[in-house]
């Protein structure tokens, strides 16, 4: 059982940063990849980007690309979303997620323990 709690979120004006935490508990983080998902009101749940288990391999979707940074730091139990260059329609509900089979999955039900989520509202 691996129990994740997702920090960080809130309000910033466009082109604003914000940096996302993600702790974990109950299992040793290294035996997981992690994801980060998000979902807008009235939308389904978008993937962001994901990151091996050693941290050497990072995927991002597109719409963050080259302004989205994932990171981990297994001796902590924590994964960072470093979000810059932040626009309006990044505004959503911000959730980390673990897998303990795929190397670096995308898709929302190949995760195993899901955070409560952070909301992150991004003003034009």
């Amino acid at each position: 059982q691996v129990q994740l709690v997702e920090s960080g979120g809130g309000l910033v004006q466009a082109g604003g940063s914000l940096r996302l935490s993600c702790a974990a508990s109950g299992d040793i983080l290294r035996n997981y990849a992690m994801g980060w998902f998000r979902q807008a009101p009235g939308k389904g749940r978008e993937f962001v980007g994901v990151i091996s288990r050693n941290g050497a391999n990072v995927q991002y979707a597109g719409s963050v690309k080259g302004r989205f940074t994932i990171s981990r730091d297994n001796a902590k139990n924590t994964v960072s979303l470093q979000m810059n260059s932040l626009k309006p329609e990044d505004t959503a509900v911000y959730y980390c997620a673990a897998d303990g089979t795929s190397w670096l999955p995308t898709m929302a039900r190949e995760y195993d323990y899901w955070g409560q989520g952070t909301q992150v509202t991004v003003s034009s």
